[in-house]
């Protein structure tokens, strides 16, 4: 192409009637389904003050609530950014057999519904399930209790750290680690200084969409938890009984932590964005600069 053909080709935009309309619809949608909604959650949950609204938080149940979201988040984010990147590295530097089944299992919780996969768990581990009669002799406890909980956030955000890692070491290649292990570089040598600084963005994005999804789930959790106040309660479902005993202060007062959650995601995402989006620019910088 020549230039005068590349300039036409960047002057082949919408008219700017077509531009604004698109723009005021796009405005008109973020406002109805998200800007709106997050305004109602603060709206109500102060509604009588700032004293019904902490008083709200500082419930026994509520704090109770936060910590069991908190310890499920620690175990169940570690978890599977061990396996995302495990996952990751064996579906993009080695063919084996076995490794469509593999990606494709990946995805199995984005197409199973979070409550069949709470239920499952309680037909393998609950008292009429497969091995509730061994758990049950042995005193072990899972569904209705944390374990469970813990197994089913797992399942339903297992998925998130390896499938934004797959698409960012696919892109990579294999030829850099590979010229490190011709070099005499070891395995955690070619992992720590080749292949980590490649992914590293993706590797937190992965991270903090785990760790949403793993504060804010619902149907699995609430399949498995059987609801009991103070032990088995996270925050979502806290929310659910609140609102469903017509509390509704407390409700959306607790409601507006899950809110300030998804901010602080979609901050800290868009700050990710933001800087991988300015590391090639510094350094192409750096490299100009004598």
């Amino acid at each position: 192409m020549t230039d005068n053909q590349y300039r036409k080709c960047g002057d082949l935009t919408e008219p700017v009637p077509v531009q604004w309309l698109l723009a005021i619809l796009a405005i008109l949608f973020l406002g109805l389904f998200l800007f709106l909604p997050l305004a109602a959650v603060f709206t109500q949950a102060l509604a009588k003050g700032f004293g019904p609204y902490f008083d709200a938080l500082r419930n026994p149940d509520a704090l109770a609530a936060v910590r069991l979201t908190l310890i499920t988040a620690a175990i169940s984010v570690p978890l599977n950014l061990v396996f995302g990147l495990a996952a990751a590295w064996a579906i993009t530097k080695f063919d084996f057999r076995g490794k469509n089944l593999l990606v494709t299992m990946i995805d199995l919780p984005f197409s199973v519904s979070p409550v069949i996969s709470g239920l499952i768990f309680v037909l393998i581990f609950g008292l009429q399930g497969w091995m509730g009669t061994w758990l049950d002799v042995h005193n072990f406890k899972i569904v209705f209790a944390v374990p469970g909980i813990v197994l089913a956030t797992i399942f339903v955000t297992f998925p998130f750290v390896a499938r934004e890692l797959i698409p960012l070491m696919e892109a990579q290649g294999r030829e850099e680690e590979e010229a490190a292990l011709v070099l005499g570089a070891s395995g955690l040598q070619t992992f720590f200084r080749v292949t980590l600084p490649g992914i590293r963005e993706g590797l937190i994005y992965g991270v903090i969409l785990c760790n949403a999804r793993a504060m804010g789930e619902f149907g699995a959790v609430s399949v498995v938890s059987g609801h009991i106040r103070g032990v088995t309660n996270t925050l979502p479902l806290h929310v659910e009984i609140l609102y469903n005993e017509y509390d509704f202060t407390a409700a959306f007062a607790v409601a507006s932590l899950l809110a300030m959650l998804a901010l602080a995601t979609l901050a800290i995402k868009s700050l990710t964005e933001w800087k991988s989006a300015r590391t090639p620019s510094r350094e192409l910088e750096e490299a100009l600069v004598p």
